[in-house]
C-alpha cells in the first residue's frame, strides 16, 4: 500500500478519519474537567501524554506530506484535501491548546520529544527546499516514497550531527 492509497482510502471514508480527529480534542478536554487542576500528576500525565502523541503524529506527517507538496511536486493548494491534511493540524492545534489550559506542556512525558521532532523536521525540509532552489538535486521527480528515505536519512544525520556539537 502506497501513502496515496492510504489517503485515497481514508477519504473515501471520511465519517473514520473525521470521528478520530474530532475525538482527540472532545477527550482533552474531558481529560481537564475530570482532572481538575491535578493534570500534571500521574496518572492524568501520561494519558495527556498519549493523546498528545496520538494527535501530534499524524498531524505533523500531515504538515510535512503538505510541505512536500507545496515546494516540491509543485501543488496547486485549491487541491487540497481537507480531511487528510488540514483536520489533522486543525486538531493538533486545538488538542495542543486544550492540555495547555490545565498543565503546562514541561510536566507532560514525551513532549520535549514532539517539539525537538517539529523542529528537526522543520530544518531538514528547509535544507531540502534550499537545496532545490539552488538545483543542486532535483528533488521533483522523486517518487514520495523515496522522498521520505531520504527525509529519514538526513533527519538521522541532522540529529546525531547536533547531538555530538550539543554533547
Amino acid at each position: 500500500m502506497t501513502i496515496q492509497a492510504l489517503i485515497d482510502l481514508l477519504s473515501e471514508h471520511p465519517i473514520y478519519i473525521t470521528a478520530y480527529f474530532l475525538a482527540l480534542p472532545v477527550l482533552a478536554w474531558a481529560t481537564n474537567w475530570i482532572s481538575m487542576e491535578q493534570g500534571h500528576i500521574s496518572p492524568w500525565n501520561y494519558l495527556y501524554s498519549a493523546i498528545i502523541f496520538a494527535t501530534c503524529i499524524p498531524g505533523i506527517f500531515s504538515i510535512a506530506l503538505s510541505i512536500y507538496m507545496f515546494l516540491f511536486q509543485r501543488g496547486n493548494i485549491l487541491n487540497t484535501n481537507i480531511l487528510t491534511q488540514v483536520l489533522p493540524v486543525f486538531s493538533m492545534i486545538l488538542t495542543i491548546t486544550t492540555i495547555r489550559r490545565n498543565v503546562a506542556l514541561e510536566h507532560i512525558p514525551g513532549s520535549e520529544r514532539i517539539s525537538s521532532l517539529v523542529l528537526l523536521i522543520c530544518s531538514v525540509l528547509l535544507l531540502m527546499y534550499i537545496i532545490d532552489r539552488t538545483h543542486i538535486i532535483a528533488w521533483v521527480s522523486i517518487p514520495v516514497g523515496y522522498f521520505l528515505l531520504i527525509l529519514i536519512a538526513l533527519l538521522l544525520v541532522v540529529r546525531f550531527t547536533l547531538k555530538k556539537i550539543m554533547a
